[in-house]
């Protein structure tokens, strides 16, 4: 077993009978732990003070403080230390002035057994960097609805998914560094990276795009770098490649994965060292440019592919931009199709005013596997092929040319909640009389906390490879509950990678690593 990885890792210990001290002493002394050990309340509030625990180990009955006194004080003061009562009390009424009063997240009875102690210690410091974790997820929801946008720079929308989107370009558009943008078809990835260009100091020169899966492969390198005259049949005269047009500017590569492989090293010395040469040439040119480029793989399956190399993938992927589905977007469908229905409505002199409530319904519950572009194109469809001033759920199922009983099933779907309200959802306890219900009576270990009773750990047993049991505990592998980790800050940032590296402040590749080690 293994309690905290590092020794940044502090837990509490507070008792009045100094055997039980020395016990705990010599039961901690072999684990990578700061431990601390007081025999007075007061003296533990003290050095809280001077530094918080991540856990505290208090008994209940103590001649200068009560120890729910003690626990009440700090739930109060350091709400995220996580707090444990050992005791040789365990009646019901002691049980739940402790719950009530000092919060405390499980008991350990006296006479306590060594394995049961320490797989209390080891659950409650999983619990603490859980609750932890999704605090900060709570914090980052909280900051992105305090200062949210409704456009940016040529995007439309307030979802949640966009508003990362927005804030991650504003915080790297000033810098040089690559950005790697991923996201299927028609999710915005060249709106996002002239976004970058016109928030960068490079917005004064040149912004140039190049879409590499639609040029011929044999051309593609002169399209890139340029060629001289004579370089093959059909080269009449010199002439410069995106990369000396972006000069001082920006270039986009879209769809970079369908690069040829061999084309792909030369671009990644061209990166490196900011020198190209053109298709039959021998002079080399120099010049300055902020690379972005986009795919709609999945870069890690195109790398095992060996349709994209890993070290272009990695050298391009210092700012990783995820573009989200339309789909994820919540009521983003609704205000893109308000928008794009205003503007064709103007167009083609029709007099559409807005969406019926099923119409609004069916935008949000189809999964738009065309994204933003499949909206629009399917906006301006109905706009021509119905008249106003209401488009109805009818009229836009003809225009996605859906039959009856697949519009039925849609309007009948639930809609997703967005994230704010799962995570509001997760943070309801249990009741005290519901935890002492749930409990056997012969438990000697009674846990008693929010956490690891609710969303973050539901159906924990079944998502661990090899779980041990130590009397009646059971201990999960630290690795197993990296992994859960991981696994739900993508879950509640809808399956994004990079978005829930943000929220977990790791880099995304970090996170791709480990979801390619576990494939």
């Amino acid at each position: 077993m293994s309690i905290g990885s590092t020794s940044s890792v502090r837990i509490l210990f507070v008792d009045d009978e100094p055997s039980i001290l020395n016990s705990l002493r010599r039961v901690l002394s072999k684990f990578h732990a700061d431990c601390q050990f007081v025999s007075q309340g007061h003296q533990a509030l003290e050095l809280m003070a001077e530094e918080p625990f991540d856990l505290i180990v208090s008994d209940m009955r103590m001649p200068d403080m009560d120890g729910l006194e003690l626990l009440s004080q700090v739930a109060e003061l350091y709400p995220e230390t996580v707090r444990i009562v050992l005791t040789g009390y365990s009646d019901e009424e002691t049980v739940l002035k402790a719950i009530n009063h000092g919060r405390v997240w499980g008991f350990v009875h006296k006479p306590w057994q060594q394995n049961d102690l320490l797989t209390t210690i080891q659950q409650a410091l999983t619990t603490q960097q859980l609750m932890a974790e999704r605090a900060l997820l709570r914090r980052t929801v909280a900051s992105y609805a305090k200062d949210h946008k409704d456009v940016f720079m040529g995007f439309k929308g307030n979802s949640m998914p966009m508003q990362l989107v927005y804030n991650t370009i504003e915080r790297c558009a000033g810098s040089d560094a690559s950005v790697f943008i991923t996201g299927p078809s028609g999710s915005g990835k060249e709106v996002a990276a002239m976004a970058l260009h016109q928030l960068s100091k490079r917005q004064d020169n040149a912004f140039v795009a190049l879409n590499c899966a639609a040029i011929p492969r044999d051309l593609i390198e002169s399209e890139i770098f340029g060629h001289i005259k004579g370089a093959f049949s059909g080269a009449v005269s010199n002439r410069n490649g995106a990369a000396t047009k972006a000069h001082g500017g920006t270039l986009f590569l879209d769809e970079v994965g369908e690069l040829d492989i061999d084309l792909q090293s030369k671009l990644l010395r061209f990166i490196q060292t900011g020198v190209i040469q053109k298709v039959g040439s021998d002079k080399l040119e120099t010049v300055d440019i902020r690379f972005i480029c986009a795919t709609n793989r999945n870069p890690l399956e195109a790398i095992a592919a060996h349709l994209l190399r890993e070290d272009l993938y990695y050298r391009l992927n210092v700012i990783a931009l995820a573009m989200p589905p339309l789909c994820e977007r919540g009521r983003d469908a609704t205000l893109l199709a308000q928008h794009f229905l205003d503007h064709y409505s103007s167009k083609e002199s029709k007099g559409f005013v807005g969406f019926s409530k099923n119409a609004e319904r069916l935008l949000e519950a189809y999964s738009w596997p065309g994204n933003v572009r499949q909206l629009q194109n399917c906006i301006h469809n109905t706009v021509i092929m119905s008249e106003g001033p209401l488009v109805t759920d009818v009229t836009l199922a003809a225009s996605l040319q859906l039959d009856g009983p697949t519009l039925a099933e849609l309007l009948s779907a639930p809609i997703d909640e967005p994230i704010m309200a799962q995570l509001s959802a997760e943070a309801t306890p249990l009741s005290a009389s519901a935890h002492l219900a749930a409990q056997p009576p012969e438990a000697k270990t009674i846990a008693v906390t929010e956490t690891m009773q609710s969303t973050p750990v539901t159906g924990l047993e079944s998502s661990l490879d090899d779980p041990h049991t130590v009397g009646t505990a059971t201990i999960y592998p630290l690795s197993d509950i990296e992994r859960i980790t991981i696994e739900r800050a993508i879950s509640l940032c809808n399956g994004n990678v990079v978005h829930a590296a943000q929220a977990l402040e790791v880099s995304p590749s970090t996170l791709y690593r480990k979801i390619k080690d576990w494939a």
